[in-house]
């Protein structure tokens, strides 16, 4: 999500890790000397980059496809169970994307694929302008209109309607106009989704012929993106702790404000499908797959938490039960009355089950960033 993201002054400066880099050769093996410890990285950042980043990007694609032909059906055939399909498609390529976010770095970024998918808040007043002036749209069109007024929450908006009082808009109260709309903006959204998952796999440069699959750089370390494992390690751990911080510092705790009288609706992401603790939930098994190395429910391979593990193994049992904990949290914001978010911060007893969520992320970042981040410190390679 681009909407004021509150990304922390990581302690890595503290650190003296550099960026991406990491620190060179001679820095890693002195600061390890006196409480080192051994780890081989290579399965871990195998696993992570082909298994994880591109498997989930390859999804990213292949369900804005699905949502692409779900947008083209309800154009050519307007009616209640086309709109419902292409309403559970928006929600199912939305699920990659928000996973995604716990490793928000490389191409997602060098390229603005963020903001051209999913920029927030939505600009309505021009969004309705345009609607409004002109009789047609194509996706060539939409392309070269600001990012705010394409992408996954244009999308939703034109799909669920405002969100105000319920979710579900029906196929009467959407125009022609609106569906034509809605299929270019899918049409650009999957041509983003595509370079994206190009970069990593095909090329991270299309001008330069020298330029290699994102994922070599990850695989193969000391090269211009990073000078070592330590780097990439670094670089996948501090991706972690970015979402975490979005999560409970930004996208849960700006709209639920200080007080039950400082709430703002309109900070809140996906309000308009009602999907965001569906999106935040998301957001934190993101981080989880990358900590654990899978998917849920697929086999074990090497995740971050082997490379705690073998620093200490105490410490990585106790961040998996806090990223566990933390999407617990979450999904229990809802409570048994179900409340999408925009309803709950505005609820005594809901408040108090977001503050609680509030406080799981609080601890899962202090954690990452204060006991996981400072073992590469320790780490022998």
């Amino acid at each position: 999500m681009i909407f004021k993201k509150s990304m922390l002054a990581i302690a890595t400066s503290a650190l003296l890790l550099t960026g991406c880099g990491g620190s060179s050769s001679n820095d890693e093996t002195q600061i390890g000397e006196e409480t080192g410890f051994s780890f081989t990285a290579t399965e871990m950042i195998t696993n992570l980059t082909n298994d994880i980043i591109v498997t989930g990007y390859q999804n990213l694609n292949n369900g804005a496809e699905d949502f692409l032909l779900a947008t083209q059906n309800l154009v050519n055939t307007p009616t209640a169970e086309n709109l419902a399909l292409a309403q559970q498609a928006w929600k199912d390529v939305r699920v990659p994307w928000e996973q995604g976010e716990a490793h928000i770095f490389g191409p997602v970024d060098a390229l603005s694929i963020d903001p051209h998918l999913d920029t927030w808040p939505l600009n309505t007043s021009d969004l309705q302008d345009l609607l409004d002036s002109q009789s047609s749209f194509t996706a060539e069109e939409l392309k070269s209109f600001n990012d705010d007024v394409q992408g996954f929450h244009t999308m939703e908006f034109l799909l669920f309607g405002d969100g105000v009082t319920d979710n579900e808009k029906s196929i009467d109260e959407m125009t022609v106009l609106e569906m034509e709309y809605l299929s270019a903006a899918a049409e650009v959204f999957e041509s983003y989704t595509q370079n994206l998952y190009d970069a990593w796999v095909v090329t991270n440069d299309p001008s330069d012929d020298n330029a290699l699959p994102y994922k070599d750089y990850l695989l193969t370390a000391n090269n211009d993106f990073y000078a070592s494992d330590l780097g990439v390690v670094e670089e996948l751990i501090n991706g972690m702790i970015g979402i975490v911080d979005e999560v409970g510092n930004g996208k849960i705790a700006e709209p639920f404000g200080s007080n039950i009288e400082s709430i703002d609706t309109s900070k809140v992401e996906s309000q308009y499908s009602w999907n965001s603790l569906a999106d935040f939930t998301d957001n934190i098994i993101g981080v989880q797959n990358v900590y654990r190395g899978e998917f849920a429910d697929q086999a074990d391979k090497e995740g971050i938490i082997d490379f705690v593990n073998a620093a200490d193994s105490d410490l990585a049992s106790r961040v998996d039960t806090e990223i566990s904990d933390a999407i617990a949290a979450i999904e229990a914001i809802a409570g048994t009355d179900n409340l999408p978010f925009r309803q709950a911060i505005n609820d005594a007893d809901a408040r108090v089950r977001i503050q609680a969520a509030v406080d799981a992320l609080s601890t899962l970042q202090d954690s990452l960033e204060n006991d996981v981040l400072i073992k590469l410190q320790e780490w022998e390679q």
